[in-house]
């Protein structure tokens, strides 16, 4: 396959870059093109002649979307419908990314791709919206949900650019670590999920999927984790989201199950507990 690869400096489009090593990949980072810039952005997937067009590209500091409501929605929903329209005129596959926070958080059961979306936040919305009009705009597309998202791609040399790389640090600098414990989630390699989606491309059986990790914990029982096999002593005590403080609502609940994944005749991924330990041991050397 000829692929277009949309952010492929972050962490996920690292690991993507690794999978689809054998196929003929695009690689595309911010300083080639805006996504909100749909003319440049054509111009360069037309120069690409791209397969597949993977969208890694997301607005997602989430508390800061709460505000910036506009530039949210820019990347998260209207740059998506124009990529999703370019992949339909031009007989492209497209692949885009989305979110566990596009789901309340009010059910205490993992969430199968046909339950209902009710974001709490911004952020949500904007992913929510950017899912129905790649949907809406390209019969041919996978839209992934995903969660709780870490890899080595931009992981070093940032300040800990994703939450194992900013535990590690702040229990490095000897810093009090508070961490809610009262947010359900699956951590999710992104090295596992991009193994995932480079198999699923090419099944075409197109659609929404839940692709994460397997189990579930707090995020403070993800730090706790992550010291545990790390052998790091961290002053970690657990809070409150109410405590925290945070702008943006969190899904309380926001585990996914993987329905529409198992069905294609995909394996699940590997427990989360086991990919975290993977990571660490690559972070590490």
């Amino acid at each position: 396959m000829r692929v277009a690869l949309i952010g492929a400096n972050g962490q996920l489009g690292t690991d993507l870059r690794d999978v689809l090593r054998d196929d003929e990949i695009c690689p595309f980072v911010h300083a080639d093109f805006d996504v909100r810039d749909r003319e440049s952005t054509a111009a360069a997937l037309a120069n690409a002649r791209p397969d597949v067009v993977i969208n890694t590209s997301a607005f997602h500091r989430v508390d800061d979307c709460e505000s910036e409501i506009a530039p949210a929605f820019e990347v998260n929903a209207f740059a998506v419908h124009a990529l999703a329209r370019w992949c339909a005129e031009n007989g492209a596959t497209f692949v885009h990314f989305s979110s566990d926070y596009v789901f309340a958080g009010d059910v205490p059961a993992p969430r199968v791709e046909t339950d209902l979306a009710e974001p709490r936040s911004v952020y949500g919305a904007s992913k929510l919206a950017g899912e129905l009009l790649a949907r809406q705009a390209c019969p041919r597309h996978f839209v992934v949900r995903t969660c709780g998202l870490y890899g080595m791609g931009g992981s070093r040399g940032k300040g800990g650019a994703n939450f194992v790389g900013l535990m590690l640090r702040l229990a490095h600098e000897g810093k009090a670590i508070r961490v809610v414990a009262d947010q359900i989630l699956t951590p999710t390699s992104t090295a596992d999920l991009a193994a995932a989606v480079a198999k699923l491309i090419r099944t075409e059986r197109y659609g929404l999927y839940h692709i994460t990790n397997t189990g579930s914990c707090s995020w403070y029982e993800f730090a706790a984790k992550i010291f545990d096999l790390s052998g790091v002593e961290a002053n970690l005590s657990p809070t409150t989201s109410a405590e925290y403080g945070a702008r943006a609502a969190r899904p309380a609940y926001s585990v996914l199950a993987h329905r529409a994944l198992l069905a294609a005749g995909l394996e699940d991924l590997p427990p989360w507990e086991d990919a975290l330990s993977r990571y660490l041991r690559r972070r590490a050397g």
